[in-house]
């Protein structure tokens, strides 16, 4: 798909998982047909310069952005404290 025929909700969402330090590029080819370069193309066109800049530095070189780098087996993060909230009985109240 290219990035000329994403619809507002699709651009918005490709920025989200863009600034979301485990979803991999991959991930975004697989859902929006978008390669890493058409990303940052889109990224660019965008978002506010500054913007553009302070995500170029936070990804470039982080492993997780890249699936074949990452050291993460499985795509969920589940956080330490989970268990102990899944057990929560306030939790589980309706």
């Amino acid at each position: 798909m290219s990035d000329q025929a994403l619809t507002e909700q699709q651009i918005d969402r490709i920025i989200e998982m863009a600034w979301e330090d485990r979803t991999p590029f991959e991930a975004i080819l697989a859902q929006f047909g978008l390669p890493e370069s058409e990303v940052i193309k889109l990224m660019r066109r965008e978002m506010k310069p500054s913007s553009w800049r302070m995500w170029r530095a936070r990804v470039q070189g982080r492993a997780t952005k890249h699936q074949a780098k990452s050291a993460v087996d499985d795509a969920r993060f589940k956080s330490t404290a989970q268990r102990p909230i899944t057990f929560n009985k306030i939790a589980k109240r309706s």
